[in-house]
């Protein structure tokens, strides 16, 4: 654009100097003169220094160039300075237990195998319900559980029920639960769909616990050189990105599955 103008503008000074230096009884020609010459003088330096810079769009573009790049796992490098097996299985089985969640937690339908499998908090350990009741099917609409032999969980089943994900509502008579099986509606669909989604990240930040941990660990071997220590930390983190990208796909065909698109 300056490139086509400058040409004009020039254009325009000289003919206003040619204007004031034949103009008759003006006493004070050459000053203007020299201020007309002075401004084209300045616009023949001026209009060839203009820069073009990079637009915003084309640094972003260059920026995520960048940042794209695929890292390298070292696994030689790695194995002299960590236990690259045992960080991979705990990753790992945070990637199974996902996928056991998914399964007992988020069906359908609600089955007697899904109620069975439910894990229940007691005194600060673990249970599957089924060790702590009987568990039985009064008709296809009503799972029945009987607690007869543990009737002091039962507030930890209800509580463990109601959290499960399953959208299901117990009701208590004596020491027998009555789980009615909730309809298939599409409240109920992407309620477990959310549910899905709460669960993924409840399993990614477990990844990352695990990447910081290994990582803390690193940062404190001062036998280590500092490039070597931030490539290794970087690898770390590229093997927890891994396994979340595989959460990440798992996630995605369970909400799928449950909302029912095809």
């Amino acid at each position: 654009m300056y490139k086509n103008t400058y040409p004009i503008i020039r254009g325009v000074l000289q003919r206003e100097l040619r204007s004031f230096t034949t103009f008759p009884g003006i006493k004070q020609m050459p000053l203007v003169a020299c201020q007309l010459q002075t401004q084209i003088q300045t616009t023949c330096i001026c209009f060839p220094q203009v820069r073009c810079y990079a637009k915003s769009k084309d640094k972003k573009k260059e920026k995520g160039k960048k940042s794209g790049a695929k890292v390298e796992i070292n696994e030689t490098q790695l194995r002299e300075v960590l236990d690259l097996d045992a960080l991979n299985g705990q990753m790992q089985k945070a990637i199974q237990q996902m996928k056991d969640d998914f399964i007992k937690q988020l069906s359908i339908r609600s089955t007697s195998g899904a109620v069975e499998k439910l894990r229940v908090l007691v005194d600060g350990a673990e249970h599957e319900l089924q060790e702590l009741g009987q568990i039985s099917r009064k008709n296809p609409k009503t799972i029945v559980v009987n607690m007869i032999a543990f009737p002091q969980t039962i507030p930890d089943v209800l509580k463990a029920l109601e959290n499960s994900g399953m959208n299901l509502n117990p009701q208590q008579d004596g020491t027998t639960l009555f789980i009615p099986i909730p309809k298939v509606t599409k409240e109920h669909r992407e309620s477990l769909s959310k549910n899905a989604k709460s669960l993924f990240i409840k399993y990614r930040d477990s990844i990352r616990d695990i990447q910081n941990i290994a990582i803390k660990k690193i940062k404190k071997q001062s036998d280590i050189s500092k490039d070597d220590n931030f490539a290794i930390q970087t690898q770390i983190a590229a093997i927890a990105d891994r396994y979340i990208a595989e959460a990440d796909k798992l996630l995605a065909t369970k909400q799928k599955e449950l909302l029912g698109d095809s």
